[in-house]
C-alpha cells in the first residue's frame, strides 16, 4: 500500500514521496529518474494518452480564463427534484464518483422525462423546458472557455504565448512517434475542441471517425485510413508518415449534432461566441446536440455512437505491450475505469497516471481495486501535475528528434575514443623521456 503524500512519484521499483513543495535538488533528482523512464515507455508498440477535465483546467488557468465547471445545478424548479437529486447521488456513489455532477443529475432527468411521457404527468413540460434551459447553459459556458484561451493565444499575451508553447509542447511530447510505431491514440472525456484547437497550432493531422468535408458524418463501419511514406532506397517497407494522431472523444462534443438519423460535425469556431445559433434552430438542444449522456430517445440511437466509441478504446488499450498515460483524468467514470482494469490484466501493459491530486482519494481505491502496482507509474501531486512543471522538467523531448540522438551517439562515440587516447599518452610520454 502507497503511503500517499503531497508529491509524490513512482517509476518502476522507484518510488519517493515529496512535501508541497521540492527543492531544486529534489527537481533534479526526480528528473533523472522519471525522463528517461517515460521516454522508454513513450515508444512502447502501442501508446493511448486519456485527458480528462483536468487537462482543460491547466490550460485555461495558464490564461486566466474560467474552465467550465462540472458542478451540480443548483434548481430545476420542478416537482420531484428532491427526489432526482437523491438518486443522482446513489447512482454517483454506486460508480465510484462520489458526489454527483451535472451529469449524473441529467441523465436522470433524462429517465424521469421518459417516464412522465409514459404516465401522461402534466410536469413533463416544465422538465423538458428545464432541460433545455440547463444544456443550453452548459454549452454555452463551455464557449466562454474556449473564448478565454482562444483570446488569450491568438491575442499575443504574454500568458497566450506561454499557453501555447506549453499545449504544444505537451502534445508533441506524445505524438512524436517513430515511423515503425503505431499512431499515438488520443481519448478524451472532455466536450471542448482544446485538443483540435491544439493539433491546428501544432500542424497534426487528426485521424477519427468522422469522413467528409463541410459536415463530416459519423461512420459506424470505421475504415483505417492512414497515411504511410516509403522511406528511399528500400521497397515493400512503407512507414507511418508523422504527425499524424487518433482522436477519439469517449462522451462526444458540443459540435456534434444528430439531425436526419445521422451525426454529422458542424463547423462551430473555437470559442464561438455566445449563444451561438447554428443554421438550423437549437434552441431544444436536448436531441440535437451529442454530448454525453446521450440525449437521443429513439431505441435506434440509444447507444450511438458512444458504443462505437468505447470499443474503439477497449480495442486500442487492451492488446500485448501497450501503455496508457492519463493526465486530468478522475477515476470518475466506472466505464472508463472498467475498460482500464481488463488492460492491466495484461502483463506487458502499464498505466502511467499523472494528477494533480488523488481526485477526492478515487485514484488509490482504483489501484488497490485492481492490485497492478507493478504495471502502474505514478506522478500525483501539485508539483507534478502542474503541466507547466511536467512540460519543463519530466516530459521527454520529442523522440523523433534524429539530431539529437545522432549527437548523443558521436559524443559516446567521442568520450570512448578520448578513454582510450588517455590511456595511451602517458605511456608514450614516458618513453620519450626515457629516450632523451
Amino acid at each position: 500500500m502507497i503511503d500517499w503524500a503531497p508529491n509524490l512519484y513512482r517509476v518502476g521499483a522507484e518510488l519517493k514521496k515529496f512535501g508541497d513543495v521540492l527543492t531544486d535538488d529534489e527537481k533534479r533528482e526526480a528528473r533523472s529518474q522519471i525522463e528517461p523512464w517515460l521516454s522508454a515507455l513513450f515508444q512502447s508498440e502501442h501508446l493511448s494518452l486519456l485527458l480528462g477535465s483536468g487537462f482543460t483546467a491547466s490550460i485555461s488557468s495558464l490564461t486566466n480564463s474560467p474552465a467550465a465547471g462540472m458542478g451540480k445545478v443548483d434548481k430545476f424548479n420542478c416537482k420531484y427534484e428532491k427526489q432526482l437529486n437523491e438518486y443522482a447521488e446513489r447512482s454517483a456513489k454506486a460508480c465510484g464518483r462520489g458526489e454527483a455532477n451535472i451529469e449524473d443529475q441529467i441523465r436522470a432527468a433524462l429517465a424521469l422525462i421518459e417516464g412522465l411521457e409514459i404516465i401522461q404527468d402534466p410536469e413533463l413540460q416544465n422538465w423538458k423546458d428545464a432541460i433545455k434551459k440547463v444544456l443550453n447553459d452548459f454549452i454555452e459556458s463551455l464557449l466562454k472557455t474556449e473564448q478565454g484561451i482562444a483570446d488569450s493565444i491568438n491575442g499575443g499575451s504574454e500568458e497566450g504565448k506561454l499557453a501555447q508553447s506549453i499545449l504544444t509542447s505537451f502534445l508533441m511530447s506524445f505524438a512524436s512517434r517513430t515511423a515503425t510505431r503505431e499512431r499515438l491514440n488520443i481519448f478524451t472525456t472532455n466536450y471542448d475542441r482544446l485538443i483540435e484547437f491544439a493539433c491546428d497550432l501544432i500542424g497534426l493531422r487528426v485521424i477519427d471517425r468522422f469522413v467528409g468535408t463541410l459536415t463530416p458524418i459519423f461512420r459506424s463501419s470505421r475504415i483505417d485510413i492512414d497515411m504511410h511514406y516509403n522511406p528511399p532506397g528500400i521497397r515493400g517497407e512503407p512507414r507511418y508518415l508523422e504527425g499524424v494522431v487518433k482522436l477519439t472523444k469517449l462522451h462526444g462534443s458540443l459540435d456534434w449534432h444528430y439531425a436526419d438519423k445521422v451525426i454529422r460535425k458542424w463547423p462551430v469556431p473555437f470559442g464561438a461566441p455566445t449563444p451561438f445559433k447554428f443554421f438550423y434552430d437549437i434552441d431544444d438542444p436536448t436531441n440535437k446536440v451529442m454530448i454525453y449522456p446521450n440525449p437521443a430517445k429513439d431505441v435506434e440511437t440509444l447507444q450511438y455512437p458512444y458504443a462505437e466509441l468505447f470499443r474503439d478504446f477497449s480495442a486500442a488499450l487492451c492488446r500485448p505491450n501497450s501503455a496508457l498515460v492519463t493526465y486530468g483524468y478522475g477515476f470518475g467514470d466506472d466505464h472508463i475505469n472498467r475498460v482500464i482494469a481488463d488492460m492491466l490484466t495484461i502483463p506487458s501493459t502499464h498505466l502511467v497516471i499523472i494528477s494533480f491530486d488523488t481526485a477526492q482519494g478515487r485514484i488509490p481505491n482504483f489501484i488497490s481495486k485492481v492490485g497492478r502496482e507493478a504495471q502502474i507509474s505514478l506522478l500525483v501531486g501539485k508539483h507534478f501535475g502542474d503541466i507547466s512543471n511536467l512540460v519543463n522538467y519530466y516530459l521527454p523531448k520529442p523522440a523523433i528528434d534524429y539530431i539529437s540522438i545522432k549527437k548523443s551517439e558521436l559524443l559516446s562515440k567521442r568520450f570512448a575514443t578520448q578513454q582510450l587516447l588517455e590511456k595511451s599518452l602517458p605511456a608514450t610520454f614516458d618513453e620519450r623521456e626515457s629516450r632523451q
